[in-house]
Formats: C-alpha cells, sequence, structure tokens
C-alpha cells in the first residue's frame, strides 16, 4: 500500500516554482520539497487544504492511493490497475 503525491507534476503544470508555492501557502519550502520528492511522512490536513486551493485542484489530483497494484485515487472511486 502506497500514497503518491503529485504536486511535482502539478507545479509544472500551473507553471510554479515550489519556492512560488511555499510564498504563496505558508508551507516551509522543505516542506513542499518533500512532497514533490514523495518523501513526506506527515501531511497536515490544513497544508493539504492551503495547496489545493492555491493550486486549484481536488485532492484526488493531488494524492493517489495504491493497493495491491491498484490505483485509487483518493476520494474517487474509480480504480486503475497498474
Amino acid at each position: 500500500m502506497e500514497i503518491t503525491i503529485y504536486l511535482s507534476e502539478i507545479l509544472k503544470q500551473k507553471g510554479l516554482s515550489q519556492r512560488e508555492l511555499s510564498r504563496e501557502t505558508n508551507i516551509r519550502l522543505a516542506s513542499i520539497n518533500e512532497m514533490c520528492k514523495n518523501e513526506t511522512v506527515r501531511l497536515p490536513l490544513d497544508n493539504l487544504a492551503k495547496i489545493c486551493c492555491t493550486l486549484e485542484c481536488d485532492i484526488s489530483d493531488l494524492l493517489v492511493l495504491t493497493c495491491n497494484n491498484k490505483e485509487i485515487s483518493i476520494g474517487d472511486q474509480n480504480e486503475t490497475t497498474k
């Protein structure tokens, strides 16, 4: 079981840097960097909310759960077999 954070990909799509997101959300740059590298161990819900609001995306765009080789978008009932 694994959760993948697609923050790096979303930042690229939006044309924003990690530093810009850090400034706009008041989240430490080191924390954003960890999320972009999928090294985050703990993700405070308020940080998740700030990121989604700033990037105008849904939680399911940002986080994907993989169980038994099936991708399950968080907050979505659709499954994709890897």
